[in-house]
């Protein structure tokens, strides 16, 4: 959420900033509701004062005799109480709608976002690794012979409908195995503090990162007012709704193994073969805490925790920075990466990590105490994916497959699977 003084004080900029998003000024409809608030709240102010006024004058009336003077004092304290009243409602009004209209308003990118308009306007800024040479028809990662054994989603169709997956055997084996090694590097590696969080959460942890009111459509509501998450990211990023925290605890570095649900309501017939684009899924997210002053440096450091763990898969990527138009919500500044896949010949979404500035902070009332004392400071919240589990297995698949429908492993997998390193045409581990 935005601070309104800022759009006060600098409403050209903050048009300026949204205009490169692609929006419509907004500053105008705003400052007319703030202004349209604050003249309430001075009447209010005013009225209460000619209250207490009043209301001082009324026992010197009765104590000198002048009964006119008492009931029109009498009665003049009971208008001004009304007026209050009414005053007060309708600032409070005037409140809720200004804070409707904030919480739809996406963050300002940061200076150096490469503008655009979509996708195709995405600027590269690190490629790793060389997608090996395939000399046979490269097949995508449900139709390679050792995995059709443990990729059911005739079954799943049958228990759940479209865009979910059964995996047995060998597949959710190796499925587990991707989560149990990301997270072990995160954790001994990047210095993360492991975290096991719920998937059902109350409404207003959605609101605190962002997901709602303008995208509940992309998730998913129980009969009973919870939500079920999208992304750790809303957990995680939420340990600090209300909270004021000290300033020598910071930066605070989370990692959390979790299920993910969305909706997908935007992407009706895309990615509708295999397991790409799925209702239910795992992702190991990462979410930062930190000073504001430390925040794009931190982006960049979560960039390469997830770059690390495609390292050391052996897997080909590219990183790159998403440009005005393609951008979330809540963040300022993106990096998604990229990781090859061969069935498809392409390069597909694995991560996106975000820095959202104060944004989220903000919206969760979430703030540090400076150690050197001071007026209690916005923290700033970063989130990303360290990695996509589901993907990251097409990723393993695809481009571990063989002529012969067999699968070679990345070797940092094998302790994970007791020391196993192919899967075979077949669909078992050897």
């Amino acid at each position: 959420m935005h601070d309104i003084r800022y759009i006060r004080e600098n409403a050209a900029a903050f048009d300026a900033a949204l205009a490169r998003r692609g929006m419509e000024p907004v500053s105008p409809s705003i400052l007319a509701v703030d202004t349209a608030r604050r003249e309430k709240i001075l009447a209010a102010e005013t009225a209460q004062a000619e209250q207490n006024k009043a209301s001082k004058e009324v026992g010197a009336a009765k104590a000198r005799g002048d009964e006119d003077e008492f009931q029109r004092l009498r009665t003049l304290v009971a208008d001004k109480k009304a007026e209050v009243a009414r005053l007060n409602d309708e600032a409070k009004a005037e409140d809720a709608k200004l804070a409707e209209m904030l919480m739809g308003i996406p963050n300002l990118p940061f200076d150096d976002v490469p503008d655009g308009a979509d996708e195709e306007d995405n600027v590269e800024i690190k490629r790793w690794g060389t997608p090996r040479e395939i000399d046979f028809d490269a097949k995508e990662h449900f139709e390679i012979a050792g995995v059709v054994p443990g990729m059911d989603f005739a079954t799943a169709g049958k228990l759940s409908g479209s865009r979910f997956v059964v995996l047995t055997g060998s597949i959710a084996r190796i499925h587990r195995a991707l989560a149990q090694f990301m997270v072990n590097t995160h954790v001994d590696e990047n210095g993360l503090t492991e975290a096991w969080t719920p998937v059902l959460v109350r409404e207003e942890m959605m609101y605190g990162t962002g997901q709602l009111p303008k995208f509940g459509e992309d998730s998913y509501q129980t009969t009973n007012g919870w939500w079920m998450v999208p992304t750790a990211e809303v957990t995680l990023t939420n340990f600090v709704n209300g909270e004021t925290i000290e300033e020598a605890t910071l930066p605070r570095r989370y990692v959390a193994h979790t299920q993910c649900f969305r909706s997908e309501a935007g992407s009706a017939g895309r990615d509708t073969s295999g397991m790409l684009r799925q209702h239910q899924f795992e992702k190991v997210e990462m979410v930062s805490i930190t000073k504001p002053e430390d925040s794009r440096g931190e982006l960049d450091r979560m960039t390469a925790c997830a770059e690390g763990i495609l390292e050391r898969l052996g897997l080909p990527y590219r990183t790159v920075a998403l440009c005005t138009g393609d951008m979330g919500f809540g963040a300022r500044r993106t990096h998604d990466i990229e990781v090859w896949l061969p069935g498809q010949n392409k390069y597909r979404e694995i991560s996106s990590v975000s820095v959202c500035g104060d944004f989220q902070a903000r919206r969760m009332n979430a703030r540090f105490k400076p150690t050197g004392g001071g007026k209690p400071e916005f923290l700033h919240t970063l989130n990303g994916s360290g990695l996509a589990v589901g993907r990251c297995l097409i990723a393993v698949l695809e481009n571990g497959q063989q002529a012969d429908g067999s699968i070679t492993l990345p070797e940092v997998l094998h302790p994970y699977l007791g020391g196993k390193t192919t899967l075979t045409a077949e669909g078992t581990l050897i």
